[in-house]
């Protein structure tokens, strides 16, 4: 053997496991995803869509003519229905992208074994997870979309500052999406499922959507500001009230830091899973 030869083969150990870990071809599991979904489970989707604007017109429209004007944590004067649109606009993108990432991927997990089938291809696991993951993200980013349009028409926007916030829900649904995928790939049970729910809940009714973290004593305070819908919420309400200010690049750093660990985890979690 020639010492070309030798350093040909030195370096095939080297480029498998890169090959094994990602072929550049995410967008097929996101198509194959949004097929599905567009044949399936439109109307899922549909009401994912209304739920929000229920909430907005229920609370912010109904119960705002009680309330009259919030005051903000920054002291800016609002309408109550400006104050919890955009928390609303945050909480659609959240719920569009964990469901889709969550439950649909234990489904497919778990029953319809539909990774393992993948992953006997040239797909590497990364490929799986971003293309899962990009889906999620489309489907958070309809419902952002469509919420930030209902905004519009009520004038609930304030600001032209309000246009960047379809980028900002965007993250906070790649946020959301990455992670939760990631956690999900360690649950074996429909009942260790019902823990994401459990999460949830609190973490909608707590992250300043309904009103300001100012009523909180200080150490619930600390807690709620770690929590990533207060981030998400924080960011997009500045954005749309025209309350913007450079600490919001530290939720944009938050999302990118949570994005990174959720692909970390989700692409190890699916090679030990389906390839080791």
């Amino acid at each position: 053997m020639t010492s070309t030869d030798s350093d040909l083969v030195a370096t095939v150990p080297r480029l498998r496991p890169m090959r094994s870990l990602y072929a550049g071809n995410a967008s097929s599991v996101m198509q194959r995803g949004w097929f599905a979904t567009r044949s399936t489970n439109w109307l899922v989707i549909v009401s994912g869509f209304f739920e929000p604007i229920f909430y907005l017109l229920s609370l912010g429209i109904g119960l705002g003519k009680l309330v009259g004007d919030v005051t903000t944590s920054s002291g800016q004067s609002i309408p109550y229905a400006a104050f919890i649109a955009p928390a609303l606009l945050a909480t659609a993108a959240m719920n569009g992208a964990v469901y889709d990432s969550t439950w649909n991927v234990f489904f497919k997990m778990h029953f319809a074994k539909l990774y393992e089938g993948m992953l006997s291809t040239s797909l590497g696991p990364l490929d799986v997870a971003l293309g899962e993951i990009l889906l999620a993200l489309l489907r958070g980013a309809l419902y952002a979309v469509g919420f930030m349009l209902v905004m519009q028409v009520l004038g609930l926007n304030l600001s032209w500052w309000a246009i960047l916030a379809l980028p900002a829900v965007l993250l906070i649904a790649f946020g959301f999406a990455s992670f939760g995928m990631g956690i999900t790939s360690y649950m074996k049970t429909f009942q260790q499922m019902d823990w994401i729910n459990f999460v949830m809940l609190p973490m909608f009714l707590l992250s300043a959507t309904f009103y300001p973290i100012t009523v909180y004593p200080d150490w619930i305070q600390v807690i709620i500001r770690a929590m990533p819908l207060w981030q998400g919420v924080d960011l997009v309400r500045g954005l749309t009230t025209g309350d913007v200010h450079p600490a919001m690049l530290l939720h944009v750093l938050y999302f990118a830091v949570m994005i990174a660990i959720g692909l970390v985890i989700t692409t190890r979690r699916l090679r030990a899973l389906f390839l080791d």
